[in-house]
């Protein structure tokens, strides 16, 4: 059996290879063609990443290291980041030797409990955890060893030796912004023994819960774990990282990226209007009600939060996964019940309004509400569980791009006044 850095160590120069090759027969080749739209749109569009971890075809959704979604919301979050990392999943030997190797790592420094104790008390749980991560930098393994003097071709052991540590201590980090922050109790010590979704678990205070909360969380992980390289939280992670800045200074920049409300921020929204919603028509509104409200909120100029999709053109999978645990798991419960109501009936609405591409939900549509019916109700909370599964995936596209020896992210900006000039000579 091969532990985590025999099995890297074993395919890093094949994957080195293969790119090597690609560039040298094809180096002058284009896969993009940029057009003023895109130019002006936020680069929508453009191929302009690497990112083998995970891709999200615009017919199909989320496909993590060539396995759909579908065979993977089952698979713990251990799994999940081994494949990531890996390109395999890992067999039981495996599982347990990396599992292990994690679990080891997850005893967080009291001097953050002291930081994050001294911020204001209506601190946003982000700006806590964010915090927390950027503090914890001086534990970086990377960092020391650059200033000592390492070859470029180890980068990716020492990034991997951060990206182990923060996602060890992620799920203690957001159990402990969630109790500091809203009062529940004092800080909990983690159990040695417990995966990452079962210590998360035992640091909230959920020790009492219902299984089915262990399962969501594993569910939410993974899912929520990695989306491409090109959405904001992966993209300015990878940005900053490739200055070689250590991942602890990166995943806090991408992490405030996913803090914003076209992001992370969006699965609270969604539960806010379905809160609402449900208020408005008396706790379980109809097929009909929702029509309405729906036709009520887009006439007022506003969107319905959670459908619609950067990239996908399909109902994204992520939802149906959270969809099919819903109806095992709460099926009788208004909120959910109002959920369903609302898949059955928004996409029809936007299908007649001819500027929307995508009329279907993705994941933020239902993901909150789910949460919300295990009893966490602190909506400004939801972003840090966001970003203890999205830590997963950009700790292991920093890994692969160490590894791949990528380049700092320097693209070319141009003013108004040259594309005006461009476009008069063109």
């Amino acid at each position: 059996m091969l532990n985590i850095y025999e099995k890297l160590q074993q395919n890093i120069p094949t994957w080195r290879s293969e790119l090597s090759e690609l560039a040298k027969a094809n180096g002058e080749k284009k896969v993009s063609e940029v057009t003023v739209a895109q130019l002006l749109g936020g680069m929508r569009g453009v191929k302009g990443v690497m990112c083998d971890t995970s891709s999200v075809p615009q017919d199909k959704g989320l496909i993590i290291r060539g396995i759909s979604l579908a065979d993977l919301v089952e698979k713990s979050p251990e799994e999940t980041f081994y494949l990531l990392l890996t390109g395999e999943l890992p067999n039981a030997a495996e599982l347990e030797d990396f599992s292990s190797r994690l679990r080891l790592r997850k005893t967080i420094p009291s001097y953050i409990w002291d930081v994050l104790k001294a911020l204001p008390k209506d601190t946003h749980p982000m700006v806590m955890l964010n915090t927390a991560i950027l503090v914890l930098q001086r534990e970086s393994v990377f960092a020391k060893m650059y200033e000592q003097g390492i070859k470029k071709d180890e980068y990716w052991k020492y990034t991997l030796e951060d990206a182990l540590d923060i996602v060890a201590k992620l799920p203690g980090l957001a159990a402990a912004v969630y109790r500091l922050r809203f009062e529940k109790g004092p800080l909990l010590h983690p159990n040695a023994d417990q995966d990452l979704a079962g210590d998360f678990v035992h640091l909230m205070g959920f020790d009492s819960a219902p299984k089915d909360f262990y399962e969501l969380i594993k569910l939410y992980m993974t899912s929520h774990s990695d989306h491409e390289g090109g959405n904001v939280s992966a993209f300015t992670t990878l940005t900053v990282n490739s200055a070689l800045s250590d991942l602890y200074y990166s995943m806090s920049a991408g992490f405030n990226g996913l803090a914003g409300p076209l992001h992370g921020l969006a699965n609270q929204e969604v539960v806010k209007w379905i809160l609402e919603t449900m208020k408005l028509f008396g706790g379980n509104p109809t097929r009909e009600q929702i029509a309405q409200y729906a036709q009520e909120t887009l006439s007022s100029g506003k969107v319905i939060p959670g459908y619609g999709h950067a990239v996908l053109r399909v109902v994204d999978p992520r939802f149906i996964a959270f969809m099919n645990f819903g109806k095992k798991y709460c099926a009788n419960e208004p909120l959910f019940q109002t959920v369903e109501h609302i898949f059955e009936t928004v996409p029809g609405i936007l299908q007649n309004i001819a500027k929307i591409k995508d009329p279907w939900p993705n994941i933020d549509a239902i993901s909150g509400s789910i949460i919300y019916h295990y009893g966490i109700k602190e909506f400004s909370f939801y972003t840090v569980l966001f970003a203890m599964a999205r830590g997963i995936g950009v700790a292991a596209q920093a890994v692969v791009n160490r590894a791949m020896q990528y380049p700092i992210v320097r693209p070319k900006s141009v003013t108004t006044a040259w594309l005006k000039d461009y476009l008069s000579k063109n």
